[in-house]
């Protein structure tokens, strides 16, 4: 039976499946203010926590909350955008790839760094009643 499902999962066009890969979309809010840096070559970097919920019954019934942060990072007009729209507390859905870095900090202790790098978003919350034309 298993070779059956296996053959038919791994008989997809490879073209789907390599559009999977390094896929991340998350729906969150953000926790703090988008922070907007410029560099000397016009390039433009919005960075901020987005925190995702999610909830079950443990083996008792007892409903559980869990909180997960991640690292949303953006580029170029995207996050001018990004920059302009959103601040703390906004619902957003991010869709990007998840990237690693590491560097090294004052006291030389290298660190490492998990990022979402967004390539696109749509904010969730609506429009204030002041702002609605």
């Amino acid at each position: 039976m298993w070779q059956k499902q296996w053959r038919r999962f791994a008989g997809r066009n490879s073209n789907e499946m390599n559009a999977l890969r390094n896929k991340v979309q998350l729906i969150g809010r953000l926790g703090k203010d988008p922070e907007l840096m410029s560099f000397d070559e016009g390039k433009v970097k919005c960075a901020f926590p987005v925190a995702t919920n999610e909830s079950f019954r443990n083996g008792e019934g007892e409903r559980v909350e869990r909180t997960q942060w991640h690292d949303v990072v953006m580029w170029g007009a995207l996050a001018e955008i990004a920059g302009q729209y959103l601040k703390k507390g906004t619902e957003v859905a991010i869709e990007g790839r998840l990237a690693y870095r590491t560097y090294e900090d004052s006291e030389g202790h290298t660190r490492y760094v998990t990022e979402v790098v967004a390539g696109e978003m749509l904010m969730l919350d609506r429009k204030p009643d002041s702002e609605v034309s």
